[in-house]
């Protein structure tokens, strides 16, 4: 029973992350970056990876 529940907390968390990841590019195609939960805390984006926020 405890490898059950060890393997359900598994999947659920697995499934959560891969549906949780995307990839964003800017208007100008010359510039992109991965992120894992949500494209606003993505470390790519908090240094400014790609520039100023409003040229995207």
């Amino acid at each position: 029973m405890n490898r059950l529940i060890k393997l359900v907390v598994l999947a659920a968390t697995l499934t959560t992350l891969t549906a949780c990841t995307g990839h964003v590019e800017n208007k100008k195609n010359n510039c992109s970056y991965d992120y894992l939960l949500h494209p606003a805390i993505s470390i790519s984006k908090m240094i400014g990876g790609c520039g100023l926020a409003a040229e995207q």
